[in-house]
């Protein structure tokens, strides 16, 4: 598994460690010593000067969250997280998901992105800069925070089973494969529903990616710094869009990747991460 931020990328090791890479001025690439981590996110998509740095964080077999970087609105105070099944990083924020169905929640809550507590039945979570989703077991989606570009506009959103949420923008992937959107699209990130046979999708800040059943990853949106480059891509398993870059997983654990490399967040050659 992977995941990309605003400046750094993370990866998921097969024995539970986890590896980091790019930009590391308030820590955020400080992984070294956790362990037994099944899933990571790298906080966040948002491509502005204010946004060199991030948070990271982590969840643990046993339920409970490691955190670290930047942690100025305590978006890293997740500690006493007990029964967690998913995680995801915004900006300045983190959410998760527990056993119960309920969400958890840390951070910045100006815009409103933390007035979770009254969901119900989640599985899984998404966060955007100013916003974010929680996806339910009925395959319905819920969504908070910020919604000047429409990105909350997911009411009518039915049967999914995957979401993402990026700047200002949100997606969700149904269980026939195909790819609902909602938010601004103002440099084509929205040009995604004519997408078919998509199995994870990928929100960046002005950019969204899909991976197919047959291991290829579609693009769209902004390719100012080659960050929609993924066309030659093959067998890969997992992907991740970031501000300016983009990194997916193949089928032997490799990791390629596209895009802004400005703090090295693009420097993953000789990874093997977990598939």
């Amino acid at each position: 598994m992977v995941s990309a931020g605003r400046r750094h990328s993370v990866g998921l090791c097969p024995d539970g460690t986890v590896v980091a890479t790019g930009h590391n001025g308030a820590g955020e690439c400080e992984t070294t010593d956790w362990r037994d981590v099944v899933s990571v996110s790298a906080a966040d998509v948002h491509t502005f000067a204010n946004t060199g740095r991030s948070h990271t964080v982590g969840l643990r077999r046993d339920g409970r969250v490691v955190a670290t970087g930047w942690n100025s609105h305590g978006q890293c105070n997740v500690e006493s997280w007990r029964g967690v099944v998913a995680v995801a990083t915004g900006w300045r924020f983190t959410l998760g998901v527990h056993h119960d169905g309920t969400v958890l929640a840390a951070g910045r809550a100006d815009e409103g992105q933390l007035e979770v507590h009254r969901w119900r039945e989640v599985t899984n979570v998404a966060c955007g800069d100013w916003h974010c989703l929680g996806l339910t077991s009925s395959g319905t989606v819920l969504a908070t925070g910020v919604n000047r570009a429409g990105q909350l506009q997911v009411d009518h959103w039915s049967d999914v089973v995957a979401i993402s949420a990026g700047y200002q923008h949100s997606l969700g992937l149904n269980s026939a494969g195909q790819v609902f959107f909602a938010g601004r699209s103002s440099a084509g990130q929205g040009d995604v529903v004519g997408w078919r046979d998509i199995i994870a999708v990928s929100a960046g800040s002005h950019h969204s990616v899909a991976l197919t059943s047959d291991g290829r990853v579609l693009s769209a949106g902004s390719n100012s710094h080659g960050q929609c480059e993924t066309s030659r891509w093959v067998d890969v398993v997992a992907v991740a869009a970031g501000s300016l870059h983009t990194v997916a997983v193949r089928a032997d654990g490799s990791v390629l990747a596209a895009g802004c490399d400005g703090d090295g967040q693009c420097r993953v050659e000789g990874w093997r991460l977990s598939r």
